[in-house]
């Protein structure tokens, strides 16, 4: 023992001898700077060169304090480079708990890996459980997965400015952790610098290396070491779920309460049919939904405190469920008598980008490529006004002007028709009005507007998108909406803040379709050009929580069903696409509609139905479940084997025979006119099942078994198609005397 110390003092002293020629010879040249950098970073040398352990380093602590520096430092950092930069941590953890049992710090081992555990579990739980059995330095020269770990180099592929940033950054903190982590990198890893872009899981590249099974490149397939896995490729990633919460969002308290003792006496004041359930039986039903597991907490999405306005609605809400035209079991493609009224507009010129009806079916807003919006009364009678001067005026439209280029998305603010009594008569208060009261624009000028109903005026200015604003969506408790545009993002807004609450980053074009789960807690964003990706977003965190990849055109809508379950998606080659959520699969393809896109959605209450309005000319209604026997379900389907779904059925024709009727209205956008009777409204019959524009300028559209029914307008594409609460269809569309 003394011959040896006595070497490590001689060793120690040449070593101290050469720093100090080195010294000596920068200062004699002038090279200050020099001087002074060296010895900073020979300060903490130990006889072999390696960074030493000061007399104020907190021993084996230290490895606990490194990973958690360097942790933190990569979840400060830019959101493109933290998935790559999360590459550190697994070999970080792995090596500083071989370290630790090597050298005998059993205790200080365990606390590392009961401490670390909760954020790495989720890739590496069965990994993390081999490691809590080896606590003694023999099971480390034993085991067969420390054996690979100590007798290879753990590869990371590593962009190279990251690398740079984070060695200087290591360099800098190298007294408060990054020494024993820089010691790590230096002795059991191997760092493969690459000169591509950063890596990020949910990028263009990594959805369409999934969808196609490419392999990795070359420094990804060989990262980490031969027999281990390492958990952290793209496809591991895609593959990995995060549990959803797709259920009801739950009442608030007191809202509840207030709801359920005016059932209770609208029940007295008006007893339902005999075979019908009573009010407050259709509200009980409506809460032991929300009571399931898979809700989300109401405290996830802060709102508002309730109103008088928000009792009467939600009552009204109930009521329309227990009375609405029910669509009961599996259709199998069978038609259902569903009502469709069409609403026609004229004189056009073309210039109407977008459309949207309000919930209470009093109004419909069309925004123009003139910059302007113009708001009409659906039955004709006078729209309201709280303007001073305007109190006698009676018009059934008016134009909105502020936007300064063309508008390209219309929302209403949710709206139900009122009771017929006032709840609140007898304490003196006014019968709470249930229409829409805001409007919110969006345009090419890159702003977000919000207008009110009752002044007619813009009360704020949303500036937040870098670009034309191409949607914007009321949420399904209001207070909070959802806009997407030509700079890749989606952002959400509450009502009473100027600048948005989340920004959704990860698409790679500009989006073209939004919508809400009917819970509100997430949204979901379509992206065209080259991306062609339907993302889901939580809005409590901002992460994209799911990726539907498979349309191959330009998507141009989306829909959740209002069970939460199914999302719904379409394209301009006429495809519809059925998702299941929670997995993150496609269901089936839908197809009927001719070339040209499907700008509009809508399922029914049931969610088993689904409308679909396309520039066509058409409104088609389509069975959500797969038809039990497509041979039966579609008389024009050419023979099919038991079980399974023809890939379509070609149809010749020059046009759509369906049943209808004639209460509709048209209506003149240019002019100041009131709405006139003469549009055509159109009910789909039983037995309309595979009627379809057949042959459209020469080329075939395929029809799929589960379309119900298709519902033609003359020479009108539809821009609008909505499935009310009640189960009727409204749609809308501009005449174009040139189709």
């Amino acid at each position: 023992m003394e011959i040896a110390y006595n070497r490590n003092l001689v060793i120690q002293y040449q070593e101290a001898n050469e720093r100090a020629q080195v010294t000596d010879y920068l200062k004699k040249k002038g090279f200050t700077k020099t001087e002074a950098i060296f010895r900073q970073e020979t300060a903490h040398l130990g006889p072999d060169g390696r960074p030493a352990v000061r007399s104020d380093d907190p021993g084996p602590k230290r490895y606990l304090r490194g990973f958690i520096l360097l942790r933190d430092w990569i979840e400060k950092n830019l959101e493109i480079y933290k998935f790559e930069l999360r590459k550190l941590l697994w070999p970080v953890f792995v090596y500083s708990y071989i370290e630790l049992v090597t050298q005998g710090y059993t205790d200080e081992a365990k606390h590392l890996l009961t401490t670390l555990r909760p954020q790495l579990e989720n890739v590496h739980r069965e990994d993390l459980d081999l490691f809590a059995t080896i606590t003694l330095p023999q099971h480390v020269r034993e085991n067969a997965t420390t054996k690979l770990y100590k007798e290879n180099k753990y590869r990371i592929p590593l962009n190279q400015s990251l690398s740079g940033n984070l060695f200087h950054f290591l360099e800098t903190e190298a007294d408060a952790g990054g020494a024993i982590v820089t010691y790590i990198l230096q002795t059991h890893c191997q760092v493969d610098v690459s000169a591509r872009g950063p890596i990020e899981p949910n990028s263009f590249e990594a959805i369409y290396r999934r969808t196609q099974n490419v392999d990795l490149d070359e420094i990804d397939a060989q990262e980490g070491i031969p027999g281990v896995f390492t958990g952290v490729s793209n496809k591991d990633l895609l593959d990995s779920l995060t549990p959803l919460k797709l259920g009801p969002l739950p009442m608030e308290p007191e809202l509840r309460d207030d709801v359920r003792a005016e059932l209770e006496e609208e029940d007295q004041l008006h007893p339902p049919l005999e075979g019908m359930p009573t009010l407050v039986e259709e509200f009980d039903r409506k809460i032991k939904r929300e009571e399931s597991a898979d809700v989300p907490a109401r405290a996830d999405l802060p709102l508002p405190p309730s109103r008088a306005r928000d009792v009467v609605m939600e009552m009204q809400k109930v009521r329309e469920n227990r009375d609405r035209f029910r669509i009961e079991g599996r259709t199998g493609g069978i038609g259902i008598p569903v009502t469709a009224c069409m609403f026609t507009f004229h004189n056009t010129l073309g210039s109407v980008s977008c459309m949207d009806f309000s919930n209470d079916h009093e109004l419909v807003a069309l925004g123009t490529m003139d910059s302007y919006i113009r708001v009409w009364s659906l039955n004709g009678k006078p729209l309201k006004s709280s303007l001073e001067g305007e109190k006698d005026l009676k018009v059934n439209n008016r134009k909105l002007i502020g936007h300064s280029g063309p508008v390209y998305g219309v929302s209403f603010s949710d709206s139900i028709g009122n009771l017929d009594r006032n709840i609140y008569a007898e304490s003196g208060g006014e019968k709470p009005d249930t229409s829409s009261k805001l409007l919110l624009s969006c345009s090419a000028d890159g702003q977000v507007r919000l207008w009110s109903l009752e002044m007619w005026t813009c009360l704020c200015v949303y500036k937040a998108h870098d670009g034309p604003v191409f949607r914007v969506l009321w949420g399904p408790h209001g207070h909070y909406f959802a806009t997407a545009g030509w700079d890749k993002t989606v952002r959400i807004f509450a009502q009473d803040h100027a600048s948005a609450q989340r920004i959704m980053v990860g698409h790679d074009t500009s989006i073209s379709a939004i919508t809400w789960h009917p819970n509100g807690t997430y949204v979901f964003s379509a992206s065209d050009e080259t991306d062609k990706s339907i993302r889901m977003w939580s809005i409590i965190t901002g992460n994209c929580v799911r990726i539907f990849a498979g349309h191959t055109e330009h998507i141009s809508s989306l829909q959740c069903a209002p069970n939460g379950k199914i999302l719904a998606s379409a394209d301009i080659g006429g495809n519809i696409f059925f998702w299941d959520i929670e997995k993150g699969g496609r269901i089936k393809r839908c197809r009927g509609h001719g070339k040209g896109g499907i700008p509009s959605l809508s399922f029914s209450a049931e969610s088993n139905v689904l409308v679909s309005g396309g520039l066509d000319g058409t409104a088609r209604l389509w069975d959500v479940e797969l038809p039990a026997d497509p041979a039966k379900s579609n008389p024009l389907a050419p023979s099919a084997q038991p079980g399974q779904q023809p890939d379509g059925v070609t149809v010749a024709g020059d046009s759509i025979a369906v049943a209808g009727s004639s209460d509709g209205r048209s209506i003149t956008v240019g002019g100041q006119a009131a709405p006139a009777p003469g549009a055509s409204a159109t009910s789909g019959g039983v037995g309309a099942v595979g009627s379809g524009t057949g042959k459209k300028k020469g080329k075939e559209v395929q029809i799929t078994p589960d379309q119900i029914s298709a519902l033609a307008t003359k020479k009108t594409p539809v821009m609008k198609a909505l499935f009310t609460r009640m189960n009727l269809v409204i749609v809308g569309g501009c005449y174009d005397p040139e189709r």
